[in-house]
């Protein structure tokens, strides 16, 4: 919004006077926050910055490489590793070898995370497969919804990974390498096709409220923009309380004045990018905009009152109770509202022993809350231009640890993909008898995020950013391919 040529002049006034003040002291002075979304903005402003749209609505790719199957996608991550073995990938053998001594023949030299140098014996799954679907699709016991909605689904159990400890295994998930400081893939998805909301971030990260053993620290430099501007990071919202703090107005401010402080600072701002022209600046402006804008978006996205009972009892949630579930039923109504990314982790799946205990909790939530999005996408007609992905970081080793329980593994384990022009009730890829090696089909990482940029129209070698001299994709310089046999 213009401001009044009186009141330009006494901004313009305050910023001669105030010109060798930074902003982030004046900021600082101030006694109005405007949330959490642009000060992120403000902290990240030295940062090496790619030159980036002018209109955060539109992406960097325009028009399309390749005609488009899904608009947005909703990643949901079990952070901590859930067992393929006890999920879509059943194995006969593993089950005859249970509690044998495993071949050496697979393990010699391979990497195992807390198992070397320990007498490797073998654990059979723990729960019972059925078969689900048209097609057939063996799932364990533990996710009966799941299994319900097996049409839908394309389960991949030839995927591979290069980082067997959590912090650099989510950072290779979430960004194609282990080198942190990369922008995320929700990030890259942000800058290359744009916003298709005026009033939410294009990337929104969900963190449920673990109540589960061993919940897994996520840092939110796992959702950084990297080195893109800093208006493509993923913005958290809180499971419980504020959705986001500060963004609200402090008691006593009324809108309009705190659209008059907004505005003085985007003057301000405007002043110094004509002189510098610095994307980062250009961030901040576009980020204050949103923030005030968020005022308004954010309540209404969060007041649940207009959803009818039987959703929640769909879900299994109540609102507000922050849970994996609560959070899947906000990734739908954030689809709604045309947010590009959504990112949601459900933590705790680390299960090291205590296995038959500890994944039950786990799958309770998890099974019934990702039935029911993929079930409530259908029903509403957007499960064909959403593309869900479900998976961790890696999966737990055919050998077992302190009784009943897997350690870290990452030379084959599941993951599956659904709605957004995926092919539904089928199954990409083997792993060995014993479900260790990826033998057939194999899916790495970086095929999963060239897969991913195709469904939405992106070459995922045409996306890429000058940073440091090097053409830097999301896919890399390693070779990536798409899944074509996962796709309708």
């Amino acid at each position: 919004m213009s401001i009044h040529a009186d009141y330009a002049e006494r901004v313009h006034q305050e910023y001669e006077r105030f010109q060798h003040v930074t902003r982030r002291r004046f900021l600082g002075q101030a006694s109005l926050g405007i949330g959490a979304l642009a000060l992120g903005g403000l902290m990240q402003a030295d940062q090496a910055s790619a030159a980036a749209p002018p209109d955060p609505l539109k992406g960097a790719i325009d028009p399309l490489h390749v005609a488009p199957k899904a608009k947005r996608v909703i990643f949901l991550c079990m952070a901590g590793g859930p067992s393929h073995l006890e999920t879509f990938d059943y194995k006969p053998r593993l089950a005859e070898m249970d509690g044998k001594p495993m071949p050496e023949s697979f393990t010699k030299g391979q990497p195992i995370a807390q198992l070397q140098g320990q007498k490797l014996n073998c654990l059979g799954p723990i729960k019972p497969f059925k078969r689900y679907g048209k097609g057939g699709l063996l799932i364990s016991d533990y996710l009966p919804h799941i299994g319900s909605v097996a049409d839908e689904i394309a389960v991949v159990k030839s995927m591979v990974t290069e980082q067997i400890n959590h912090d650099p295994a989510h950072t290779f998930m979430n960004t194609g390498t282990a080198i942190s400081g990369r922008p995320s893939m929700g990030s890259w998805v942000n800058y290359g096709l744009g916003s298709l909301s005026e009033d939410l971030p294009g990337f929104i990260v969900l963190v449920s409220d673990a109540k589960s053993r061993n919940p897994q620290p996520i840092a939110s430099r796992q959702w950084s923009s990297g080195f893109l501007p800093s208006r493509y990071s993923g913005v958290e919202l809180n499971a419980i309380g504020d959705p986001v703090h500060y963004v609200y107005n402090p008691p006593g401010i009324k809108k309009t004045q705190q659209e008059h402080l907004i505005n003085a600072v985007q003057e301000m701002n405007r002043l110094r990018n004509a002189e510098h022209h610095d994307p980062e600046i250009e961030s901040r402006i576009a980020q204050y905009e949103l923030a005030f804008k968020m005022q308004t978006a954010v309540p209404e996205l969060t007041d649940l009152s207009d959803e009818p009972e039987d959703v929640f009892e769909l879900y299994g949630c109540k609102p507000g109770d922050g849970t994996f579930a609560s959070n899947c039923l906000l990734a739908r109504r954030l689809a709604e509202r045309g947010v590009r990314f959504i990112h949601l982790y459900h933590r705790g799946w680390d299960h090291h022993d205590g296995m038959d205990k500890h994944l039950a909790k786990c799958t309770q939530t998890a099974d019934r809350a990702t039935a029911a999005l993929i079930t409530d996408l259908k029903r509403r007609g957007m499960l064909d231009e959403t593309l869900i992905v479900w998976g961790g970081e890696f999966g737990r080793t055919p050998m077992s640890q302190r009784g009943i329980g897997r350690d870290h593994h990452i030379k084959g384990f599941s993951m599956f993909l659904a709605g957004g022009g995926v092919r539904g009730g089928v199954s990409y890829g083997e792993t060995d008898e014993l479900g260790y090696n990826a033998v057939d089909k194999i899916c790495h990482v970086r095929d999963l995020h060239a897969t991913m940029l195709h469904l939405l129209g992106i070459d995922h070698a045409r996306l890429s950013v000058k940073y440091q001299g090097l053409d830097v994709k999301l896919t890399g310089v390693e070779p990536a391919r798409v899944v074509k046999g996962l796709i309708a």
